[in-house]
């Protein structure tokens, strides 16, 4: 388990638990109990074994055993999981453990509805930076669980000049020019442009990657046709799973969706003594 999701998960059980249970503490000693995960809806999953580390980090001799893994699909009624141990251990770890599987699994399946949507074309669905605070890792793992591709984890990953840059900048191949002379090589650059003038421009600059910000089809089918392949085109701005399709259809490489990570509905999922 990676060590920055370990401390997420210590946080989550420190503000969930800051000194004792009071509801289970006083009431159960060394009594034992058994429980199933159980869907409750069709979906995706993703987060079971941060859920796990949760409960075995209550109490390491829980035993926790999957039947689902990370990113299989699941249908109403199937068992994800079971867990046996103490069981006031068991009811320190559920709430914290659930709200990680149901969350990320949310994620997750919404993702991947978007994936399935533009399953005939080349293009594939990117998340974005639109994250809970300091939950970042977990909620890319679930968009790569739904099939999704991560676009950049931080400002750090690649450099993208978004229109307040450019704004503030004289030029775009100026703007790209200067980074670019800072950079190692490695490092991406992306520009955002709104219309086809700014898209020429950056056609004509040493940008990796060009996204169409809230274009109609019609203007992105024109820019995929003036690209003509010479560099990478991203799609953002509006994505909606009745429109992803249409968009995929104008041959851009990417979408990005930012709703993946903040418009999303949790995957109900219980756990049954």
């Amino acid at each position: 388990m990676n060590e920055e999701i370990r401390n997420i998960i210590k946080r989550a059980l420190k503000e969930d638990i800051p000194d004792k249970d009071l509801s289970s503490f006083y009431l159960f000693n060394e009594e034992i109990s058994f429980g199933n995960f159980i869907a409750k809806e069709t979906g995706v999953i993703s987060g079971i074994d941060v859920c796990k580390e949760t409960f075995l980090m209550v109490d390491s001799n829980i035993e926790f055993k999957l039947f689902k893994q990370n990113g299989e699909s699941v249908k109403k009624g199937d068992i994800l999981a079971s867990v046996r141990g103490k069981t006031k251990s068991i009811l320190m770890a559920e709430r914290v453990g659930l709200n990680f599987l149901q969350r990320m699994s949310g994620i997750a399946t919404m993702t991947n509805k978007f994936v399935r949507e533009v399953k005939p074309y080349k293009t594939k669905i990117l998340d974005t930076r639109k994250t809970t605070p300091t939950l970042r890792i977990l909620e890319k793992q679930a968009v790569r669980d739904g099939g999704g591709t991560n676009h950049r984890m931080n400002l750090s990953d690649m450099v993208m000049l978004k229109d307040n840059h450019l704004k503030a900048a004289s030029s775009l191949k100026d703007a790209v020019n200067i980074v670019k002379n800072h950079i190692d090589e490695s490092i991406k650059i992306e520009v955002e442009v709104e219309n086809i003038e700014f898209f020429l421009e950056a056609l004509d600059s040493k940008a990796d990657i060009i996204m169409l910000d809230n274009m109609s089809n019609e203007m992105m089918e024109e820019c995929v046709k003036l690209n003509n392949g010479k560099k990478l085109l991203e799609a953002s701005g509006n994505m909606t799973l009745k429109r992803v399709k249409s968009v995929a259809k104008t041959g851009v490489d990417f979408i990005s969706v930012g709703g993946l990570t903040h418009s999303y509905k949790s995957l109900d999922i219980s756990l049954k003594f």
